[in-house]
């Protein structure tokens, strides 16, 4: 499939280079076993990038990646042209990348206020004022900011990770399915709410199951399968091809059926 533009009227232009661009990287966790393959991925300011594809395709592996979780064994991570290739998780938070794990994302036993100390932890001077800029897009936190962590929903986890994440004021922001086992209201909610921070600059790589919700808001869907970019086009391009349809929706929907327990899981999540 040829990559098109969206249209301009409703996504961000793509001039000039990728803010974040990883080429060619190939990168697993036990020598010898490559969960990538030569995967490719293009983020242009502004943008949110959505990622879907079956389980064991190398999503989560790909962000990861990305941040330095997981050696990249060849090929190269760029950030505003400059190479940040297996670099350290703490330095990649200091040049401006967040990152949301799936799960364990949370400080379980720290109040609110305190989780987001942790994000801030390296412009601690700075924490009052983001502080205040995380309870506008998350008036929820502030009220309960003396709360412990480990009280909370599933949904109500989802923000504190998401706020501690941009408390440095990342450019960009890695979120690992965020909408995973939370229900049908709290997975809308959470997509209205990273939509909500893409607008606020902040460019976006989500991994997601629900792949259908995820390309109805993203500008540009990465379908990954076996560790290769499958297909690139604009998110509702890619939710109405005949052939993604066929291939990989259905697929995704088996997967999401049987992680819910209504069937057995034909493909191990290695990803």
């Amino acid at each position: 499939m040829t990559t098109t533009d969206p249209s301009p009227a409703t996504a961000p232009r793509r001039d000039g280079e990728p803010l974040l661009r990883a080429s060619d990287l190939v990168a697993g966790y036990l020598p010898g076993v490559n969960i990538l393959n030569g995967c490719d991925l293009d983020l242009y300011p502004g943008e949110l990038i959505g990622i879907i594809g079956p389980n064991g395709a190398g999503k989560s592996t790909l962000l990861k990646a990305l941040f330095g979780l997981v050696n990249v064994r060849s090929g190269t991570v760029t950030l505003g042209g400059d190479e940040i290739t297996n670099m350290r998780a703490d330095a990649l938070v200091h040049r401006g990348v967040g990152f949301v794990p799936q799960n364990n994302n949370v400080f379980p036993t720290l109040t609110i206020e305190e989780n987001l100390q942790m994000g801030g932890f390296q412009r601690p001077k700075k924490f009052a004022e983001r502080f205040e800029a995380m309870v506008d897009l998350f008036p929820t936190l502030g009220d309960r900011r003396k709360q412990r962590a480990g009280s909370l929903s599933g949904g109500e986890r989802q923000m504190v990770a998401m706020a501690r994440a941009l408390m440095m004021e990342p450019s960009v922001l890695l979120l690992d399915e965020p909408s995973a086992g939370l229900s049908p209201v709290r997975q809308d909610e959470t997509f209205l709410r990273t939509r909500r921070i893409n607008k606020t600059g902040v460019s976006i790589v989500m991994v997601e199951q629900n792949a259908r919700r995820c390309l109805q808001i993203c500008d540009r869907g990465y379908v990954l399968d076996q560790g290769r970019n499958a297909y690139t086009a604009p998110g509702r391009e890619l939710m109405n091809d005949p052939k993604v349809i066929e291939l990989y929706l259905g697929t995704l929907a088996a997967d999401v059926d049987n992680a819910d327990g209504h069937g057995a899981p034909t493909t191990p999540p290695t990803a």
